[in-house]
């Protein structure tokens, strides 16, 4: 019985072309974006922890903020027992500064592993390129051979 699809080697090439290319770029900006994410909730663990060391001192919290375009200013946080931190979507909630650290950890948490399941698909689109690749190799010197004889 006679296939619609023949696994010549331009079809192959052609698939992995359209298809796992494709699927490996967008494994890869979805990876970009996750730890784009993972690394503004380190800063924010960062910032949280550097807020409970500091907690004893009277005189507040000093820091820049970033108010646009890279644009910062100087700011200063007089009581700092409250924290608004971005849980998606613009959408804030006010923690404390406890409770702000174990979403922060939650969030790195969750990122990760996302982070994972993407690189995991990443290196088996890898894996099925290669594996392509050396179809079509293995294809063309099965035919070279084929055509010496």
């Amino acid at each position: 019985m006679a296939s619609k699809y023949q696994m010549s080697p331009e079809n192959i090439e052609n698939f992995v072309h359209e298809n796992l290319r494709e699927d490996l770029r967008v494994c890869e900006k979805q990876l970009n974006e996750i730890n784009a994410e993972i690394l503004e909730y380190v800063q924010l663990k960062n910032m949280i922890e550097t807020i409970l060391q500091n907690k004893s001192t009277a005189e507040g919290f000093k820091t820049r903020v970033n108010i646009g375009g890279n644009m910062f200013m100087n700011a200063r946080a007089d009581k700092v027992q409250n924290l608004l931190v971005d849980v998606g979507l613009k959408t804030y909630v006010e923690f404390t500064i406890d409770e702000a650290l174990r979403y922060v950890d939650l969030r790195i948490r969750v990122l990760t592993k996302k982070a994972d399941v993407v690189r995991d698909k990443s290196i088996e689109t890898k894996a099925n390129i290669k594996l392509a690749l050396l179809v079509i190799g293995d294809t063309n010197r099965l035919h070279a051979s084929q055509s010496d004889r």
